[in-house]
């Protein structure tokens, strides 16, 4: 996380974002120690004595090792300084919540025949598909151990996240090749496939950090609207990112039949749009087309108005939080979100 934070403060002080770029750098002031922490124990926990040489293992450690923005940890270790000292509850359940994100996207690159992750080849594409299944299962299983060692009031509220993010990732495999272009529907996949983890991350830091029932239910709330803003900007870079900086290339969600914002926006300004969609794309030149048809349309720019709104109702939630550091951070967090390119 530190290497992706000072990555970010660069790019904010070259894109006329200084002052972003500089909360950026006082965020990671804040976090860095606990993160590096983090970081060591997440990769010691995906090579545990004797498994080094299990095939399981050895997937798992891939991903893992490949980095990532880390945003989940960041979110435990932000909710719990706002009560004081990160301890090792808290980096456990940072570690934990790690874990899970890192299973899913395992499982996720399953389902979508991913050859390629955070600019590496996939687990899938090295060692199979059921390989990466078991990798998944395994980080699954060593999660929600943590959990139960660590804090076991927060186990079941995971596995009702969890359940979430199954039922959502069902609805959207239900739907995949129909883009249906309903907004009810894009909303329950983007709440429970990545908002509710989100929300599970800063109700486990907030009650790591002793905070009040109230705080609690305002972190809870935080987390669900920021990982809608995170959701509704990734449905805008895969028409309009830079897969050097994002890893996935571009209209991979667009070409996998799945409905994402931009093209909900779209669809409602261009009828001809939507009858094209339902023919599914089966080629560059229609994704182009496509992606043409989102500018001319403003869904582009309306979809990023959106995530911004989420992250203004998020930042609204902070207000009950006590002030300091951890609620200014976690406010960066919030304009990082909307304003990422990767």
């Amino acid at each position: 996380m530190g290497q992706v934070l000072d990555r970010l403060t660069t790019v904010c002080r070259t894109n006329d974002l200084a002052p972003l770029g500089e909360r950026l750098s006082a965020l990671a002031t804040l976090v860095s120690s606990d993160l590096a922490e983090i970081e060591r124990d997440l990769l010691a926990s995906v090579a545990p004595a004797g498994a080094s040489e299990r095939v399981v293992a050895r997937g798992g450690a891939h991903l893992v090792a490949a980095g990532g923005k880390r945003l989940r940890p960041t979110c435990v270790v932000l909710a719990a300084r706002l009560g004081g000292p990160v301890d090792d509850v808290a980096r456990e359940l940072a570690v934990a919540v790690e874990l899970v994100h890192s299973a899913t996207l395992l499982h996720d690159d399953v389902v979508d025949l991913g050859d390629a992750r955070r600019g590496r080849p996939t687990t899938r594409a090295l060692y199979g598909n059921s390989a990466s299944i078991f990798a998944g299962d395994w980080l699954l299983v060593e999660a929600l151990r943590r959990v139960r060692q660590t804090s076991p009031e927060m186990l079941v509220p995971l596995l009702d996240a969890i359940e979430q993010m199954i039922f959502a990732e069902s609805l959207q495999l239900e739907n995949r090749g129909r883009l249906v272009l309903d907004e009810s529907v894009w909303r329950r996949v983007a709440e429970g496939k990545t908002a509710s983890l989100f929300a599970w991350a800063m109700v486990a830091g907030a009650r790591a950090g002793k905070l009040t029932q109230d705080e609690v239910a305002a972190l809870e709330r935080f987390g669900m609207l920021l990982g809608t803003a995170f959701q509704t900007v990734d449905d805008v870079l895969d028409f309009d990112g830079d897969p050097t900086s994002t890893g996935k290339t571009l209209f991979a969600d667009l070409r996998e039949g799945k409905t994402t914002y931009p093209l909900i926006l779209a669809a409602r300004r261009d009828a001809g749009l939507a009858a094209q969609l339902g023919a599914g794309v089966d080629d560059d030149v229609f994704a182009r087309e496509v992606l043409e048809a989102l500018r001319r349309t403003g869904a582009l720019e309306e979809a990023r108005a959106f995530a911004r709104d989420q992250a203004d109702r998020a930042r609204e939630a902070l207000s009950i939080v006590r002030p300091g550091p951890a609620r200014d951070a976690l406010a960066t967090v919030l304009e990082t979100t909307v304003a990422r390119c990767a």
